[in-house]
């Protein structure tokens, strides 16, 4: 029986797509020197065996709001439940259940102040089984986002990842203001970021014209990114943990790049409350992260504490799934 961990082309293709996730399979396969349908079937068996998928995110501080980091500590019988709960809601992204199964970690991307409130205030303290409810907000993004961590791969050559590299957005020092038809295309992207210009046509109602120009605009600004889904298990990373970690304000900048530099770390930011920088790791098994603590995040000038613990279970990364 054939084994479903990625080869060596597969990986390639996964860089390639985090690189660019709109790059037509003949671009891929022209670099990779392989044909178009290798890279499809390819493509098609990744997406059956690690739940490959492509999809337009949205860079809320492109539009002038803010994004939030959500921990909410349950009943043990609570956490699944209002994970899934959580899952379903369009403005949420990276949903799993932490710390044993008692605690549910969230992030928020909210359009509007109202729809913050609503959940923040109004919905989640008055739901059973929630004990607390802790919100951080996104100051600085170190690592994740845009840039991937597919990208540390090193799948690539050097000249395969400047061939297939996306142009480098050149965000506006304004807030970039979105009209209706805009917002229709970035809920198909999400859905789908590989989805035909032909489908997005049928989906907006735009001309061709219209929609490849609003992808430009969308792209070239930043408030669109393309970024990869899949199951880090197949890759060979068995443990994910969050960490939290209480750094002096002097050393934030310098803690951040330096996480962002580690290929264990695929997310890293500084957010509002005590424990003000928040990462997300993947390690191959608990004793690479027992290293990774004592060396890596212990050689770190400034840090003071830092909170572990083992993600259980992913719910939702970018878009949700039902277990199948």
């Amino acid at each position: 029986m054939r084994s479903t961990a990625p080869d060596t082309l597969d990986l390639k293709l996964l860089q390639a797509l985090q690189l660019d996730g709109r790059a037509s399979f003949s671009r891929i396969a022209e670099v990779l020197g392989v044909s178009d349908q290798t890279v499809a079937r390819r493509f098609r068996r990744l997406h059956d065996t690690v739940r490959l998928r492509v999809l337009g995110m949205t860079d809320q501080s492109q539009l002038g709001l803010n994004s939030w980091l959500l921990r909410l500590r349950c009943t043990p019988d609570g956490a699944e439940q209002l994970a899934g709960a959580l899952a379903r809601r369009p403005d949420t992204s990276y949903i799993t259940v932490i710390s044993g199964g008692t605690e549910v970690m969230c992030a928020m991307q909210p359009r509007s102040r109202q729809a913050k409130e609503s959940l923040l205030i109004e919905r989640l303290h008055r739901t059973p089984r929630v004990v607390s409810v802790s919100a951080h907000c996104l100051l600085r993004r170190y690592f994740g986002g845009p840039f991937g961590w597919l990208s540390k791969l090193n799948a690539l050559s050097p000249g395969e990842r400047a061939a297939l590299g996306a142009p480098v957005p050149t965000p506006s020092n304004r807030p970039v203001v979105l009209d209706d038809d805009d917002e229709a295309l970035l809920d198909l992207l999400a859905r789908d970021g590989r989805a035909p210009v032909i489908e997005l046509q049928a989906g907006t109602g735009l001309s061709e014209a219209a929609v490849r120009r609003r992808l430009e605009r969308l792209r070239s600004t930043g408030v669109l990114y393309l970024d990869v889904q899949f199951n880090h298990t197949n890759l060979g990373n068995e443990v994910v943990s969050m960490l939290w970690l209480t750094v002096a304000p002097r050393a934030l900048q310098e803690v951040g790049r330096a996480l962002a530099a580690h290929p264990e770390v695929r997310f890293a930011a500084a957010v509002t409350g005590r424990a003000n920088v928040v990462a997300a790791t993947v390690h191959s098994h608990t004793g690479d992260l027992y290293d990774f603590l004592s060396g890596s995040i212990g050689a770190l000038d400034g840090v003071h504490e830092v909170e572990t613990a083992l993600v259980q279970r992913e719910v939702k990364q970018l878009t949700y799934e039902p277990d199948r």
